[in-house]
């Protein structure tokens, strides 16, 4: 059953290949969200590699760990951005505008140039951490951004009834999310004491959707994660030269 959720998590979270499930069931997708920040490690370990082995390049190292980033997550959590900065572009600050916007599968001007800044944005940091002595701290950004994934869907009321994050917001374990919490701290404090900033910046996105919508889509938990995984790879980049005792 363990590999079976983890399987299922691969599947939904990546383009990587793996086995096929059969007798799938609508709550195994519910409970494979517990392996969420586990896949986040296997994206990060990919992004690595190009940071390493182009690590004297730093462009081309940014440029090639962009490319795997897009590719092994399908964009998904790209297409949430799009769509909830066209929702708020069009919204004028009224929440139900905003939920009438988001349902709209056609990308406007908002979108395109959110996704055209978050792209650059990340090109920037990634060629910025190759030449980083911290440049193996990618290997936990994706692993705290689908952490916060957890925290958003079990903490926050679904915005839609059928909806992504109403997949798998009441059938999470808050155990299980405390859990992962309390190995990714211990981690990072001795590989990457920065990225510590998820802790604080998972519950003030979860605050924030609280009070600005009074909950969560699924579109809005792909606009979390990019904007998360952004932050913590800035915060990366601009602390990396400073050093704790216990690093």
């Amino acid at each position: 059953m363990t590999v079976r959720r983890l399987i299922l998590a691969i599947q939904f979270l990546t383009r990587l290949p793996t086995p096929q499930i059969k007798d799938f069931r609508q709550d195994d997708l519910t409970h494979s969200a517990v392996y969420y920040p586990l896949v986040g490690v296997i994206i990060g370990v990919l992004l690595a590699l190009p940071l390493y082995g182009f690590g004297e390049r730093p462009w081309l190292a940014g440029v090639m760990a962009l490319l795997v980033w897009v590719w092994v997550t399908g964009a998904l959590h790209l297409d949430g951005l799009g769509d909830v900065a066209d929702a708020f572009g069009a919204a004028h600050r009224d929440p139900q505008r905003f939920l009438e916007v988001l349902k709209d599968p056609h990308m406007g001007v908002f979108g395109v140039v959110t996704l055209i800044m978050q792209l650059l944005l990340k090109f920037v940091l990634l060629t910025e951490l190759a030449a980083s002595p911290l440049w193996y701290g990618i290997v936990l950004v994706p692993a705290w951004a689908r952490w916060g994934t957890l925290w958003w869907s079990r903490l926050l009321p679904s915005l839609h009834a059928a909806g992504m994050a109403e997949r798998f917001s009441w059938q999470l374990s808050l155990r299980s999310m405390w859990l992962w919490a309390a190995l990714l701290t211990v981690i990072t404090a001795f590989v990457a004491w920065p990225l510590l900033l998820a802790l604080l910046l998972v519950p003030l996105i979860a605050r924030y959707w609280r009070r600005t919508l009074g909950g969560i889509s699924g579109d809005c938990l792909g606009a979390s994660v990019e904007v998360t995984e952004t932050l913590l790879l800035l915060t990366l980049v601009l602390l990396a030269g400073i050093e704790l005792p216990f690093g």
